[in-house]
């Protein structure tokens, strides 16, 4: 990514959250967005794929707190194409950002790089530090890092609480087997001589008011293929695919993006990998449902049990039954809970489980069974259920 990049591009715009937008906002606008446009969902379709790389860009930089500040500050500093002078310098000057990023500055930069004394060593120090790039200074090729790669996993109930191995095939740019990786068919590229094998040029006016961007020469490389490879066309890099096991933690929630450092496609000339950024989807189960790392599931009992009381078997996911007592009069829709027999937490314990009691009633009586509750709707008929209800409704 570009200064220019960096300071141009909205990524609040791209990703359709306010300037003021929360963490979770930003994550969960991604997320959406990110499902929409991603290119499994939309093979062969080249405008969802570059907004795919727009949408994960912006979230690159949003997503990260350190990298958003950063960004707030260098578009604060040229907010509407002008640049904000320090203290002292005696107010705003104003700059057309093509010409400030583009090439040799004309003669009101020059007087606006004079005017801002109060940075110091000028802008190309402050941005320096900002974006961690430099100018370079001698005839050396930098390291790149590898690409950072998202994927897609569908996981079961079961396997999302008790974690799961996964295998996962991906896609992405690696260095090209048919030249090494060099861009060149005989393995013998140049030192790009327009930025010195840096990869890097510096733009700007004189003195230390300066700011670098990639070489368009060599594309950022420092290497120029004098004979271009057929396979990568010079780039030094192919698309490559991959089947690659990873291990899903236990306790994952639907929606969760894990992200695995290192994972991702390899770097060039000793750089390190990206990463890998896997967006889990979980199944539903037939009998257990989750709420946080507590699960929960609903357990039918008679009306005797629920009058009386007793002891009912509740089945576990994975484990055995557990045996819960059932206080004498236990209301329809009671929860109880079964420690321990959660979902696992982050620290290895599990939560427990919750048991909401349903109270069952029957469809068929046979004649004794229909006896007996008429005699028990005889030996109740001096109480009312509703009266509560009724006289609630009177006094409101």
């Amino acid at each position: 990514m570009s200064t220019k990049d960096f300071v141009e591009k909205d990524y609040y715009k791209v990703l359709g959250v306010p300037k003021d937008a929360t963490d979770a906002e930003i994550k969960k606008a991604y997320r959406k967005l990110a499902r929409e446009n991603h290119p499994d969902a939309n093979k062969g379709d080249a405008k969802a794929e570059e907004r795919f790389k727009e949408i994960s860009e912006a979230n690159d930089v949003l997503g990260d707190p350190k990298r958003r500040k950063e960004y707030d500050e260098a578009r604060a500093l040229f907010g509407n194409g002008g640049f904000r002078a320090g203290p002292g310098a005696g107010g705003t000057f104003n700059f057309d950002l093509g010409d400030l990023f583009g090439g040799a500055q004309t003669g009101g930069a020059g007087a606006g790089a004079g005017g801002a004394g109060g940075f110091g060593g000028g802008l190309g120090d402050v941005f320096g530090g900002l974006f961690n790039r430099g100018a370079g200074t001698g005839p050396r090729t930098q390291p790149r890092r590898g690409q950072d790669i998202e994927s897609e996993v569908t996981l079961s109930f079961t396997e999302a609480v008790d974690g799961a191995t996964v295998p996962l095939r991906m896609s992405s740019q690696q260095p090209c087997k048919a030249c090494s990786g060099t861009g060149d068919k005989n393995g013998t590229p140049r030192v790009c001589p327009t930025c010195v094998g840096t990869g890097q040029v510096s733009r700007g006016g004189s003195g230390s008011f300066s700011l670098t961007d990639p070489c368009v020469d060599c594309k950022g490389r420092g290497l120029i293929a004098e004979n271009p490879c057929e396979v990568c066309h010079g780039s030094g890099r192919a698309k490559s695919s991959r089947t690659m096991q990873v291990r899903i933690p236990a306790g994952v929630s639907d929606g969760q993006r894990i992200r695995l450092r290192g994972k991702g496609a390899p770097g060039e000339r000793g750089g390190p990998a990206g990463d890998l950024y896997v967006v889990v989807h979980v199944g539903e189960h037939p009998v257990f449902g989750r709420r946080g790392d507590n699960l929960t599931v609903t357990v039918p009992v008679s009306f005797t049990e629920a009058a009386l009381g007793g002891e009912v078997k509740v089945p576990t996911l994975g484990g055995p039954p557990v045996t819960l007592k059932l206080p004498a009069g236990t209301p329809n829709g009671r929860t109880m809970r079964a420690r321990g027999k959660g979902a696992v937490r982050k620290d290895g314990t599990r939560g427990d489980l919750l048991v909401t009691v349903e109270v069952s009633v029957p469809t068929e009586l046979g004649d004794e069974a229909r006896e007996a509750l008429e005699a028990y709707r005889k030996a109740t008929e001096g109480h009312d259920p509703r009266a509560e209800l009724f006289q609630a409704a009177k006094g409101a």
